[in-house]
């Protein structure tokens, strides 16, 4: 497919604000594994072929293993995951699919259980950036492929 839309040419201040974000998120209370399974997880749910290549890359430059990369789809059945970390997949899942359920109580709790108030927020904000990364990508058609990890280029 075809790219539509250069949205770094076109959208600069809107790109400031994301990159913004992007930066509060990596100084933020998440560690950065953390963030890298969140952002491949919504990314599969989306179908965010551009924000996969990117996540699955700096994921891998950070050490994560392929093992767990490749059983990120049925984490559930999987038992490479810590608890914090399922309950942080669990969270990305349903704020990803906020419509079907609204975030539920039970999964607020089991949160709550791992998560620091700040961490909640924090997490919160990695899993709603990765959703509109995915949407400014598949809706400009971004092209999967060449991004590289900061370390390689």
């Amino acid at each position: 497919m075809a790219a539509r839309i250069d949205y770094t040419k076109v959208g600069g201040g809107a790109l400031r604000a994301m990159l913004g974000l992007e930066k509060y998120l990596a100084e933020s209370s998440i560690e950065k594994p953390l963030r890298e399974l969140v952002k491949v997880r919504a990314s599969q749910i989306n179908g965010c072929a551009y924000c996969l290549d990117m996540h699955w890359k700096d994921a891998r430059a950070g050490g994560e293993t392929e093992q767990r990369l490749y059983g990120l789809a049925a984490w559930r059945e999987s038992p490479y995951y810590t608890e914090r970390e399922r309950a942080a997949l669990a969270w990305a899942e349903e704020l990803t699919l906020i419509a079907e359920r609204h975030a539920p109580e039970e999964l607020y709790a089991e949160v709550c259980r791992h998560f620091s108030e700040q961490e909640i927020v924090d997490l919160t904000l990695a899993v709603t950036t990765i959703n509109a990364w995915n949407r400014i990508a598949i809706s400009f058609r971004s092209e999967p492929g060449t991004y590289e990890p900061p370390a390689h280029r």
